[in-house]
């Protein structure tokens, strides 16, 4: 490596770790926010010996708090119960998101049927309309849907995971992208070899795109959790709000609650943080490399 090979690497590697450094900024200030008295988003980004304080947290996590007055008082926000509904919902959401995104998906990219071209133009022009501008008729439709069978009605979890079933034809072009990508010799192989379709979409299609599936989850487990629009119009009590809605409680126009948000926020990015690490493998080969090349 020459003296210029050397300087651009060395150029290279500062502007990463500039742009690194840039992105921690915002997370730094918010941990600060959360771990400062009060509910200012005022000083510097990190907290002095002054304003160090774990009241935020201990109200997060549960814990009794300590008033003005000077007594111990048990927390009156549920912020682990709307943890606890927010990774129940996405986590079910993604799974089920996955399933059917996966069958569509394979339906688009082996069979061919009549109206297959005018399906795949319909999704692609569906996903360019945000869920936001279906809330009227997403209401309506839960709301009419509840009279018949509660359990999938307005403020109730299975509602709003059969709302956000209707957001799945972005999953459905990326799954049918890597499948496409698969080669059709796999599953004639496996035909003549006597497997049924079924056999030939659970032995072979699956296990090898496995990264893909692991791409889908991740990314609409992500969009899920911190969902806000839909879910605070369709979820109406309290006990039964995701993070994201309870979050948005704690800012009102007579006080931001500016410490209290802050710790919820770092909360809710744990689970996410946690997904990236245990599936980084996956992640990255499944957006990086294509399916099994003939």
């Amino acid at each position: 490596m020459n003296k210029g090979q050397r300087w651009r690497l060395f150029w290279a590697h500062a502007a990463l770790l500039g742009f690194i450094a840039l992105m921690l900024v915002p997370l730094l200030m918010v941990i600060s926010i959360s771990l400062r008295a009060g509910n200012f988003a005022t000083g510097g980004i990190l907290p002095s010996a002054e304003t160090f304080s774990w009241e935020h947290w201990r109200l997060v996590l549960g814990l009794p708090v300590l008033q003005p007055d000077g007594t111990w008082a048990a927390a009156t926000v549920p912020v682990l119960r709307w943890f606890w509904n927010s990774i129940k919902v996405a986590a079910v959401s993604a799974f089920l998101i996955l399933m059917l995104s996966a069958t569509c998906a394979y339906a688009f990219a082996r069979m061919r049927f009549r109206g297959r071209d005018g399906l795949l133009g319909g999704l692609l022009i569906l996903q360019m309309f945000p869920m936001v501008l279906a809330l009227i008729a997403i209401y309506s439709i839960l709301e009419g849907l509840g009279r018949w069978v509660p359990a999938l009605g307005l403020d109730t979890h299975p509602g709003l995971i059969l709302a956000y079933l209707g957001g799945i034809a972005t999953h459905i072009w990326m799954i049918k992208g890597y499948f496409d990508s698969l080669p059709v010799a796999l599953e004639e192989s496996a035909a003549m070899d006597g497997a049924s379709p079924w056999q030939i979409f659970l032995r072979i299609m699956l296990p090898t795109s496995l990264p893909i599936f692991a791409v889908v989850f991740i990314l609409a487990f992500i969009g899920l959790l911190g969902e806000y629009p839909l879910a605070s119009v369709v979820l109406q009590r309290t006990d039964q709000w995701t993070l994201a809605v309870g979050a948005n409680s704690f800012l009102y126009e007579q006080n931001y609650r500016w410490g209290d948000f802050a710790a919820t926020a770092v909360l809710a990015g744990l689970p996410i943080t946690l997904l990236f690490l245990v599936c980084q493998k996956l992640l990255v080969s499944g957006l990086t490399a294509g399916g099994v090349k003939e």
